[in-house]
């Protein structure tokens, strides 16, 4: 019996063996290379050339005060006598030091930067190509959510960088990042285009990433990101490293994306961008089915007074379109709103109980540090609520566990072990604050909501210790 289960194994294998073929490139005809009899080899010099005149090293200082010895006290005569030696063995203020890279983007010498390279300096100093004169910039503008920043040097008739159209870059395009890493002055490192449309990374509020192979590192921060001609794609930003090298996954914020920043910078000296008022994220496998399965970004929170409050908007609508333009998810969402200006009209088409509505709306000026127009995890879970305790969310329990006042719902006392609850994914802690349209603020409001929906599937947003979470049960 061994032997035929063995052969069937073998004839098995055969069978699998002569459906499964490898599809072959057509063989090289002729194989292109320098012409070595005169000694001519390929080079990228020309593509980089001159934009290496425009890539600039930025070094700042600032000061970092001791709050123990900036303490009046600590100042007084007597105070310094009494512990004599001691005094003098605490820390006093001290200079931290910090490099990165600029682009200069005029003659008359405005240079882009990221805005984590300059964030709280006292003092920027921009160090020109081939030169170690040094000069002293002033700060334009910052954009802290789109990290980036605009500062400005008193010189004329420098070489400056020009822009490429971002939106024309496709993967497997040849790129070239060219900044300061380590400190060790002007360096270009080559690679590809790896991925575009990079968001959710972390790294700023406002995220369309190109991701590159190309190596940047500690210091190429606010550097050129270039294409073949030499023109500007990108401002190198950030990479993904365990151990603060590089490791082949570096991200640029797009050129489209730096000149409109820019732009406002230069003219107003900051940043404008509209504001929806709403809490969004991406479908969930588990709400696929509720939008048949269409893509866009899911309403979960909206803000009292917001414009998209006033146009009547409400949770759990799937916002598919703005002016047009196709929504596939959260972070694209928040970024074309967040492109857009205060007061501007856009026409919003979305979905709610699986009809398509249309919505004209004014845009608001978006406040900042807003907690309501954020991306949130994907929660995936299902299951029932047997199992679970839940008691109002008093302001003694706000004070405990922090919890800030903008959140509201009914708290999660306890969850049984092998329950129901449990194993749809609620947690001790976590914050009940939507049942379908019903907004939860009382424990009188969630038995409501139950009794309404007693027996139906419904989508439950939850505010957890891992952020928002949507829970869908029955």
């Amino acid at each position: 019996m061994k032997y035929k289960i063995l052969i069937s194994a073998v004839l098995a294998t055969a069978l699998s063996l002569n459906a499964f073929s490898i599809a072959d490139m057509p063989s090289v005809a002729k194989r292109v290379g320098p012409d070595i009899s005169s000694n001519a080899v390929y080079s990228y010099n020309a593509s980089v050339k001159d934009a290496t005149q425009a890539v600039v090293n930025i070094s700042t200082q600032k000061k970092i005060r001791n709050q123990i010895t900036n303490n009046p006290m600590f100042n007084d005569p007597f105070f310094q006598q009494f512990f004599g030696d001691l005094y003098n063995q605490i820390p006093k203020d001290r200079v931290e030091r910090a490099l990165g890279s600029g682009v200069i983007i005029s003659p008359d010498g405005y240079i882009v930067t990221n805005n984590h390279v300059i964030d709280g300096a006292d003092k920027i100093t921009v160090t020109l190509p081939g030169s170690t004169q040094e000069y002293s910039a002033t700060l334009v503008g910052a954009d802290p959510d789109g990290d980036l920043a605009v500062i400005r040097i008193n010189k004329q008739g420098l070489p400056f960088i020009k822009f490429s159209n971002s939106s024309d870059l496709l993967v497997g395009d040849v790129v070239f990042a060219i900044g300061n890493p380590f400190g060790v002055g002007e360096t270009v490192t080559q690679g590809i285009v790896s991925a575009l449309n990079k968001n959710g990374m972390g790294i700023n509020n406002y995220e369309n990433f190109i991701q590159t192979d190309a190596s940047i590192n500690p210091g190429n921060s606010g550097g050129a990101l270039i294409d073949s001609r030499g023109a500007l794609v990108g401002i190198n930003t950030a990479i993904i490293s365990r151990t603060g090298g590089n490791h082949g996954i570096g991200f640029a914020i797009p050129s489209n994306m730096v000149k409109s920043v820019v732009t406002q910078l230069v003219k107003n000296g900051k940043i404008e961008r509209g504001f929806l008022g709403v809490g969004i994220q991406d479908v969930s496998n588990d709400l696929r089915g509720t939008y048949a399965g269409k893509q866009g970004a899911v309403v979960i929170s909206l803000e009292k007074d917001s414009p998209a409050k006033k146009a009547g908007l409400m949770v759990w609508d799937l916002i598919t379109e703005v002016d047009g333009k196709k929504i596939n998810d959260a972070a694209e969402l928040k970024n074309i709103i967040g492109s857009l200006h205060p007061n501007q009209k856009i026409t919003l088409k979305y979905i709610r109980d699986k009809k398509e509505h249309t919505a004209t709306i004014t845009l608001a000026e978006r406040k900042n540090n807003s907690k309501n127009e954020v991306s949130v995890p994907k929660d995936n879970m299902q299951g029932q609520l047997s199992g679970l305790k839940v008691e109002t969310l008093t302001p003694q329990i706000r004070q405990k566990y922090k919890i800030p006042n903008d959140i509201n719902g009914v708290i999660v006392s306890s969850v049984a072990e092998n329950s129901a609850a449990e194993d749809a994914g609620f947690m001790q802690g976590d914050i009940i604050s939507q049942i379908e349209d019903i907004t939860i603020k009382s424990t009188a409001d969630f038995t409501n909501a139950l009794n309404k929906y007693k027996g139906k599937t419904k989508r439950i947003l939850v505010y957890g210790s891992n952020g928002i979470k949507t829970i869908v049960t029955k």
